[in-house]
């Protein structure tokens, strides 16, 4: 173990281009490797931690073996290579309520006690049902709904960070998880407290994880217990939503809205603390590329676990049906050796995998972007430095348990430092980030 652990930390930290990275046509290229800043070091350090918290075992083996673009063990195949997962999610025909699958968790996170589990939860579905449930949910995740969403989480975000311009410090994570909880009550049409909502939600998506996640061996009825009380909690807070005939399909995109932003917006936000982009965050011009690098190197869902349904191939390797299939978002879009680069960002089609690809591609994609996007802008005044940071053990998604800021240093209240500079920028002393934090 301490060998494979090795391996994912020396293996992490260099920069370097894979033979598959290539430009496409009209994107930038981006530039030959060179020695990662410190800043840029420490933020992948410290990003690192909700990795090695969560699940460190199947991380670790699952670093271990990404040299390797498809990868069979017994019954299971491990995929890293961008064009394999995009294969995987477009053409391979997938089981997509097998247990060990997002549709399989996504019917145990909602379905209460011993209810049975139906369908109906969006990411359990395919066909006509599927396409139904995407065309009731186009209107409130198109770009006039999230327009109409907006100023419902600004406010929020606006209210929340208010202590940083007195000095005091926020944690982000609540406020992520407030804000992520105002718009779901405003998808779902229910008039219940956002901090709760956003709390059985997050709960009702973790005890589902840990069921259906491959890990360590856990007793089958204290899972599933758990699992069944915390979509209890979950199904009473959306009872009387203003959508019943699709409530199901609904219920589903506010868990996964909420667990996506409480992951992704602390984890970018440590990031440009860390390696000092606040000033590309306050630029209107860079950040809405900013915030889709910080989204691909997050990787809010970095493993997407399915079950194949018939035969095919992936890879050049073969795959039979009921083979189990764990898709490494996290190695496919290269998050794991490319750094967040808004002036040379990477191709779309690579990009937009952290979201899935084909029919089935995450439908809240531009939501968590456009909030991605309002968190940076709003944090980028007060050049916030992180002062405390603790992973979440426990959360369907990587990501912290607490993160703290308080605000940093801004260019104009020191003469003589350069605006943008890696370290007027943090507002911290040199030296200060080279170091994780400990857990």
């Amino acid at each position: 173990m301490a060998t494979a652990q090795t391996a994912t930390r020396t293996s992490d930290e260099p920069r370097r281009t894979l033979p598959e990275s290539r430009p496409v046509t009209g994107a930038p290229a981006r530039p030959a490797a060179s020695p990662r800043p410190a800043g840029t070091a420490a933020a992948r350090r410290r990003d690192l931690r909700v990795y090695r918290a969560g699940h460190p075992v199947l991380f670790t083996l699952l670093a271990a073996a990404r040299r390797k673009p498809v990868l069979r063990i017994g019954r299971t195949v491990l995929v890293h290579d961008a064009d394999a997962v995009r294969h995987a999610l477009t053409r391979l025909p997938l089981d997509r309520v097998a247990a060990g699958t997002t549709g399989g968790a996504a019917r145990s996170a909602m379905a209460p006690g011993d209810a049975p589990a139906t369908g109906g939860v969006l990411f359990d579905q395919q066909g006509a049902a599927h396409r139904a449930a995407r065309r009731a949910l186009a209107d409130d995740l198109s770009t006039a709904g999230v327009a109409r969403l907006r100023p419902l989480w600004q406010a929020t975000l606006t209210r929340g960070l208010a202590p940083l311009a007195e000095g005091r410090p926020v944690d982000l994570v609540a406020l992520a998880r407030e804000a992520a909880g105002v718009t779901a009550c405003a998808l779902l049409g229910v008039d219940a407290d956002p901090v709760r909502l956003a709390e059985a939600a997050a709960d009702a998506a973790a005890a589902a994880v840990r069921e259906h996640l491959p890990g360590l061996p856990r007793p089958r009825a204290r899972s599933r217990t758990g699992a069944s009380d915390a979509a209890r909690r979950l199904s009473d807070l959306l009872d009387g939503g203003a959508h019943p005939h699709d409530a199901a399909a609904r219920a589903m995109l506010a868990v996964a809205s909420v667990t996506t932003v409480v992951a992704a917006l602390p984890r970018a936000a440590a990031w440009c603390a860390d390696a000092g982009w606040w000033h590309l965050a306050a630029d209107d011009t860079t950040r809405p590329a900013l915030a889709r690098e910080l989204l691909r190197v997050t990787a809010p869902s970095p493993l997407l676990p399915r079950v194949a349904a018939g035969p095919g191939t992936l890879g050049g390797r073969p795959v039979r049906a009921g083979d189990r299939l764990l898709l490494v978002a996290r190695h496919a879009v290269r998050a794991h050796t490319d750094d967040p680069d808004c002036h040379h960002p990477a191709e779309p089609a690579l990009s937009r995998l952290v979201f899935g690809a084909g029919p089935h591609a995450c439908p809240g994609a531009r939501l968590a972007t456009a909030q991605l996007e309002d968190f940076l802008n709003a944090l980028a005044p007060h050049r916030p430095v992180v002062v405390r940071a603790r992973a979440d053990r426990r959360a369907a998604l990587p990501g912290w348990r607490s993160l703290v800021v308080r605000p940093g240093v801004r260019p104009d209240d020191q003469p003589g430092l350069r605006p943008g500079g890696p370290r007027s920028a943090a507002g911290t002393a040199p030296g200060a980030l080279t170091a994780p934090e400990p857990a």
